[in-house]
């Protein structure tokens, strides 16, 4: 007998928990490239992106600059297939910059911006699904401020690049937090660089760890559900265990770990099965469908969201989401 319906809030809380579900969770999400510099039009896409398709979970998608931008990085929409912002111009040239780093406010500016496009879209859908906003981690957030020198600062100027970090964190948490208060459910916390390609475990730990802990720790108790997203290749998911997180994201269709790999690693809600890069947007269709299974069987259908493992083209059919949800609802029959 199949269990009986659950809302979005039974049905996500029930999965975080490892408990059985009427079927498994899913969500979607893409950026509003045209429209997210406004937070009218970006808070009323995502409401009718959720409207459409009844995910079980909102993430929220600003564009992804918003936070170096009033530190005076300049960014465009540079065509991107996934509809992403790109910083043209840093915001920070120099490794001496670092410790002047202003401690941004949360209600000026485009992180302002951006707490008013998060509590429009609460408003408007009432508390009937789960809404996460999306904050980056504090040496992502560097990346995007100052590009690659990043990566020599934090070997040749380590001191002068942690004072920045230090100042990122606490403005991270102060944007978090405003968030979290104007009614956003919880986070989906984006780290860009907890991988191999980019950084050694010594560096990560150092210039990485101690950081994501202060943003993290400091919202443990407002955030609701918190999501870890692990962005590129190779990433470091063993680093991420001990944080305070119960979802985690990553790519599992183009990594050498699997989702099946991960249900003994990570206790908390696997999220993920679907590769965004390659069939969700290129299908056919069945493809599609088949990797919802196949996500499935490896986990068997618990602990389990399907999602994608990072944002997902804009040119993607619509007829490739619908196979998504359908797909998950075959299998609950």
């Amino acid at each position: 007998m199949a269990a009986a319906k659950m809302t979005h809030w039974e049905r996500i809380t029930a999965a975080v928990a490892g408990q059985a579900v009427d079927r498994v969770p899913v969500s979607l999400w893409r950026h509003f490239p045209d429209i997210d510099l406004d937070p009218a039009g970006l808070a009323e896409a995502c409401v009718r992106w959720q409207r459409t398709y009844d995910f079980d979970l909102v993430k929220f998608m600003p564009g992804g600059t918003y936070g170096v931008e009033d530190w005076g990085a300049v960014s465009a929409d540079v065509g991107s297939p996934i509809g992403a912002r790109a910083v043209i111009r840093p915001g920070l040239a120099t490794a001496e910059a670092w410790p002047r780093l202003a401690r941004l406010s949360p209600t000026a500016g485009h992180l302002g911006r951006e707490v008013k496009a998060i509590a429009l879209a609460v408003e408007a859908l009432n508390g009937e699904v789960p809404i996460l906003q999306t904050v980056f981690s504090p040496l992502t957030t560097a990346i995007k401020l100052a590009g690659d020198r990043v990566f020599a600062d934090l070997r040749r100027h380590p001191d002068l690049l942690e004072a920045g970090l230090a100042i990122i964190a606490e403005t991270t948490i102060d944007f978090a937090r405003a968030c979290l208060r104007a009614g956003a459910h919880g986070l989906f916390f984006g780290t860009q660089c907890a991988s191999y390609r980019l950084l050694n475990e010594a560096e990560h730990r150092r210039f990485g760890v101690p950081y994501d802990r202060r943003v993290l720790d400091a919202v443990a108790g407002e955030s609701k559900f918190t999501m870890l997203h692990l962005h590129g290749n190779d990433v470091m998911f063993d680093q991420m265990l001990d944080y305070p997180a119960n979802m985690m994201n990553w790519h599992d269709r183009r990594s050498d770990l699997d989702l099946a790999g991960a249900m003994g690693r990570f206790g908390g809600l696997l999220v993920g099965g679907l590769n965004e890069a390659v069939t969700l947007p290129n299908g056919p269709i069945e493809a599609i469908k088949r990797e919802v299974r196949d996500a499935i069987a490896q986990t068997d259908g618990r602990r389990l969201m399907i999602a994608p493992g990072c944002v997902i083209p804009i040119a993607t059919p619509e007829a490739h989401y619908r196979a998504v949800i359908d797909a998950v609802s075959e299998m609950s029959r």
